[in-house]
């Protein structure tokens, strides 16, 4: 009776097995997967608006960042100058109209009395020398706010929640303006491209629920859904090669190989304790019926 007992035990372990098999068989087969998949994110190229040696830097490589947080501080002595200057010329430039109003007015006042004792044309002169120096107040007004600008734009933040990457700058690197000097990985922008065999393209379809596995943490599998299909890759053959005559990659005919074509994948809530990192690879296997289902 024991031994029977085992026997029928040893069977059901088999069968189960058998039918595990059987079921991850089908699911392999049956829907699309590969195991060339990347997890992106955007990447924000942070660049100063201005130049100048930087003075102070505010973060470490790898660090968290929230929007709104200093990364960096560059020199401010010369904005500072130029701001104090532009004070100046707008006050210079009030001063100038008000000497100009007056002696627009005193001679108005004068050839309303005498109309003899100054003629139209200088009236109208000293009107346009006046209405000119309203222009150039105008004119000193926006250069002020431009000097404010530039000032401000001394301190460089954050624009994203994200992760500072490949930090190279310290005190007294070199800023130039709009030349990018940190990036910041969009904490909240990832997602996952997956390529695909072009042969298995007919069984995905944007809404498609998918399964993201990551090799960092290879037994916690993440819910996902197909985005988009991309549109086009770029040929090998046909760049301009020896004098200007097209390259063509040599090929075996008994030997045809399916273009990868590469999919995005949106990825629903992260299991606890899965980090999500640029670069990481990842396996992606993509439920060809759901979207049917789902319409």
């Amino acid at each position: 009776m024991k031994k029977l007992l085992v026997i029928a035990l040893n069977l059901v372990i088999l069968g189960g097995a058998a039918w595990f098999g059987y079921q991850k068989f089908e699911e392999y087969f049956n829907n699309p997967w590969t195991r060339d998949g990347q997890v992106r994110a955007n990447v924000i190229k942070v660049a100063p608006r201005v130049s100048g040696p930087i003075v102070n830097v505010a973060v470490m490589d790898n660090q968290e960042v929230k929007k709104g947080d200093l990364l960096f501080e560059i020199d401010p002595t010369t904005y500072e100058v130029a701001l104090s200057q532009a004070e100046v010329a707008l006050e210079k430039a009030i001063v100038s109209s008000r000497g100009k109003k007056i002696e627009y007015d005193r001679l108005k006042d004068i050839r309303a009395k005498d109309r003899g004792a100054v003629s139209h044309k200088d009236l109208i002169r000293r009107e346009i020398t006046y209405e000119e120096s309203l222009l150039q107040i105008k004119s000193a007004e926006e250069q002020l706010k431009s000097a404010r600008l530039n000032l401000g734009y001394t301190k460089v933040y954050a624009s994203v929640d994200g992760f500072v990457s490949n930090l190279d700058i310290r005190d007294g690197t070199q800023a130039v303006a709009n030349q990018p000097l940190v990036a910041l990985i969009d904490k909240n922008s990832f997602w996952v491209f997956g390529f695909f065999r072009e042969n298995q393209l007919a069984q995905i379809a944007p809404g498609s629920d998918a399964r993201v596995t990551l090799m960092s943490h290879p037994d916690t599998p993440i819910d996902a859904t197909v985005d988009s299909i991309g549109w086009g890759i770029a040929p090998k053959d046909g760049t301009v090669g020896y004098n200007l005559l097209p390259n063509v990659n040599p090929v075996f005919q008994w030997i045809r190989l399916a273009q990868r074509i590469p999919v995005r994948v949106s990825l629903h809530e992260l299991p606890e304790g899965v980090d999500l990192r640029f670069g990481l690879s990842a396996s992606i296997m993509v439920m060809k019926d759901s979207s049917q289902e789902q319409e």
